[in-house]
């Protein structure tokens, strides 16, 4: 599989602002350098604590956020990536890089080109009720995309939305009807026939599923699977279910204030985790699987502010195995094994 979505060095902080004048004090660095590349039709899972980065991941990667730095490339050929990469290393700010940059990486993109990207991208949100608009019955939610990208006009706007309620499982008899008078599934449905309209490559959903009944979660999931194979989708799926991302991701990334700390196929990251947070995260999971047997591991601390994150690994106040490498330096990404990554010095 080629690859669909391609994030190097990707930082987003947010401004802290003090004084009279308001002035930046500091920022809260909530993604701080994070390198991920999704193959065309991947499900990819973001697993992480909460506050650690992935939902605002998820909104740079789909530039709802302008990144502070770093690149987002998506459908890009690789050699024109290395192309990049090369005059970067040379230091060669010309006019050449800057024409590279301005028509591949999504960070540079302008306000017009960033919304016909969206047409390709879509996000769909952890709370349905929040991100539906109360006021709007659900035939112009539905709708709204395809009259902002003018993907269709007229009847043929009415016909598109028949067909994507019909394929999330609602009738065309619910068209009348506002967000409040279904459930917390039927919503989420609603949001997902909102992400369809516009046919993307690419759909990131935060934790889409976290707010619903255990048996609602699996027709969620069977839903977005069947869509997935239907229509060659390509998944970014953020969720604190760590069952839920071992059972239907193809692949594993696992976050820790702002950075990913290690990456690989779920059986080798649920089974045979590498970097000591990792393993304390699948250790505080229940598993209904009585000849699984996982230690408790208990960390000291509490997790660090991204606002003011430890030097080197951000990981070793907590860790029991930290060296003075690991308080003085920051771990980068390095093969394990195959399609298996670890931050780490010395992993597990």
């Amino acid at each position: 599989m080629d690859t669909l979505v391609d994030i190097r060095r990707l930082k987003k902080h947010f401004p802290i602002l003090g004084g009279v004048l308001r002035r930046p004090v500091g920022a809260v660095k909530a993604v701080d350098g994070v390198s991920l590349a999704i193959k065309r039709g991947q499900w990819l899972g973001l697993v992480g604590e909460s506050g650690c980065g992935k939902t605002t991941l998820a909104k740079t990667l789909i530039r709802l956020w302008k990144p502070t730095s770093g690149h987002i490339y998506f459908d890009v050929p690789d050699v024109v990536k290395a192309e990049i990469e090369m005059l970067e290393s040379q230091d060669k700010n010309g006019s050449k890089l800057n024409s590279l940059l301005k028509e591949n990486d999504l960070g540079t993109f302008s306000s017009s080109r960033v919304r016909s990207f969206h047409r390709r991208a879509q996000l769909v949100h952890q709370d349905p009720f929040t991100s539906l608009n109360p006021r709007m019955k659900i035939k112009n939610i539905v709708a709204e995309p395809l009259k902002i990208h003018h993907v269709l006009s007229g009847h043929a706007v009415e016909t598109a939305v028949e067909e994507l309620l019909d394929k999330v499982g609602l009738s065309s008899g619910q068209l009348e009807r506002y967000p409040h008078q279904f459930s917390g599934g039927q919503r989420q449905r609603i949001a997902i026939a909102r992400a369809l309209a516009t046919k993307p490559e690419f759909i990131a959903f935060d934790e889409p599923t976290s707010a619903l009944d255990v048996s609602v979660q699996a027709q969620i999931l069977n839903l977005l699977k069947d869509l997935k194979r239907e229509f060659g989708l390509t998944y970014l799926y953020i969720t604190h279910e760590l069952l839920i991302a071992e059972s239907v991701c193809d692949y594993i990334a696992v976050m820790y204030v702002g950075k990913v700390v290690e990456m690989g196929k779920p059986e080798e990251i649920f089974h045979t985790p590498r970097h000591p947070y990792s393993q304390s995260l699948i250790a505080a999971t229940p598993v209904p699987d009585p000849t699984r047997r996982v230690g408790r591991i208990v960390l000291p601390g509490e997790v660090p502010s991204p606002a003011n994150p430890p030097p080197g690994c951000h990981f070793n106040p907590r860790c029991s195995r930290a060296s003075d490498e690991c308080r003085e330096f920051e771990p980068e990404l390095k093969l394990i094994s195959n399609d298996h990554y670890v931050a780490c010095f010395y992993p597990l």
